[in-house]
């Protein structure tokens, strides 16, 4: 079976709401490659709610951008022609998310978000998500996520201790 992009992450970097395999009350998306894009499927849950039958923004939003930060650095893998669980390993944080929301997002079907890479610049990628519930686009995000070495993320994530 394969494994999702963020199942390569670190223990000591795998605690993200929207991302970490660690965060028993997170959402814990899985991200995969289809071809070009990036894919991840999520079903919401009757506490994501804004209103009765549509999903708040700020799943919308968390979807986007974890989706956007894996693909991105699954990206950097596979420009750089190896797999995911070589050396140096590659993370990414979000340097700036923008989501456009085209409607309301029913809450009764699991959405799907889908990735494109539109550059890498060094150190910096960016990408184009949708998310998707059915064949209707409801929101779609640019993120430009930085790579940040996994030494200085667990020098954070010590000091918070």
């Amino acid at each position: 079976m394969e494994k999702a992009f963020q199942d390569y992450y670190s223990d000591s970097t795998s605690h993200c709401y929207g991302c970490g395999r660690l965060n028993e009350v997170g959402l814990q998306i899985k991200s995969y490659w289809d071809g070009d894009e990036s894919v991840t499927r999520y079903e919401p849950r009757p506490h994501h709610t804004a209103i009765p039958g549509y999903v708040y923004g700020g799943l919308i939003a968390s979807l986007i951008d974890c989706h956007s930060t894996g693909t991105a650095a699954a990206a950097m893998y596979r420009a750089e022609g190896r797999s995911m669980d070589s050396e140096p390993g590659h993370r990414f944080l979000t340097a700036k998310l923008q989501v456009e929301y085209l409607r309301p997002t029913p809450i009764d079907q699991v959405l799907e978000v889908r990735g494109r890479v539109e550059r890498i610049e060094g150190r910096k990628v960016t990408v184009h998500s949708s998310l998707f519930a059915g064949a209707v686009e409801c929101a779609r995000g640019e993120v430009l996520a930085i790579e940040v070495p996994e030494s200085y993320l667990e020098d954070m994530v010590s000091q918070a201790k």
